[in-house]
This record gives structure tokens, C-alpha cells and sequence, in this order.
């Protein structure tokens, strides 16, 4: 696959799609990489005694899962030069079913030199991450 140019785009161009299955499991490996073994990502006792609907995916987790897709259609990493985003629902991982977090990255605006790409990041149809943008610089 060949870098991107922003010649190439145009605002409103989805440039990648994903979706990413979780489960008990990824969150254990995820704690033990990040080392946040806060009990509310993995005891459900836990979670419901502090009001929570269930056990969460990590936030940073999530956070990371929405923006590979851009990363892999840059191709490159080092071309995020920026990204945000804003914590709007938890994303509730089950033990038995897991949770499924997908992702629409579509072209926000069109710069001289970068590309803001606005990410569109669901659970269960409902948006886990707000004003999710990732600025990319690429050539023209």
C-alpha cells in the first residue's frame, strides 16, 4: 500500500474501517502490559460496587484500538503528529459475549501540510469516544 498524499483526499473520504473484539482476557493482557490493575477491569463485584454497569475496557485500551486503523493506512506512525480524544461511554466488556469497538475514520479537513482525521468510534452503536481526531502529516 502506498503513503498517502493529501492530494489524494477528500473531505468526507472514510480511510479506514476496523473493528476490534474484547474479551476478558484481552483486558487481563492489556492491565498486565499497562500495568493499571485497577479491580473495575476485571471483577465484576468490583465494578458494580462503584455504580458501574459492568467491567470496562481501559480507556487508554480504547483509546489505542480507534487509532490503528489511521496508523495503518498512513503507514507510518511517526505521521501522527497529533490526537485527541474525549471519554464519552465506557465500553462494557462481558464475560461470556466480550465487546465488539468499531471504528470510521473519516478525512475532517485538509490542511497545507496535514490531514485531520475525524474518528467516528462505537460500542454497541452508541459513541464511546467524542471529538476523536487524529492530525496527520503528509506530503502533498
Amino acid at each position: 500500500m502506498s503513503t498517502p498524499t493529501l492530494s489524494s483526499l477528500t473531505v468526507g473520504d472514510v480511510v479506514a474501517e476496523a473493528e476490534f473484539a474484547l474479551s476478558r482476557d484481552s483486558l487481563v493482557r492489556y492491565a498486565g502490559a499497562s500495568g493499571d490493575f485497577n479491580p473495575i477491569h476485571y471483577r465484576d463485584d468490583v465494578a458494580a460496587s462503584v455504580g458501574l454497569p459492568g467491567v470496562l475496557a481501559h480507556g487508554m485500551l480504547t483509546m489505542g484500538l480507534a487509532a490503528q486503523p489511521v496508523v495503518d493506512w498512513l503507514g507510518d506512525a511517526g505521521r501522527v503528529v497529533d490526537y485527541q480524544v474525549r471519554f464519552t461511554r465506557p465500553v462494557v466488556v462481558d464475560a461470556a459475549e466480550g465487546a465488539v469497538v468499531t471504528v470510521t475514520a473519516k478525512v475532517g479537513r485538509i490542511d497545507e501540510d496535514a490531514a485531520r482525521i475525524d474518528l467516528t468510534v462505537t460500542f454497541r452503536g452508541e459513541t464511546v469516544l467524542g471529538k476523536a481526531q487524529v492530525l496527520a502529516r503528509l506530503e502533498p
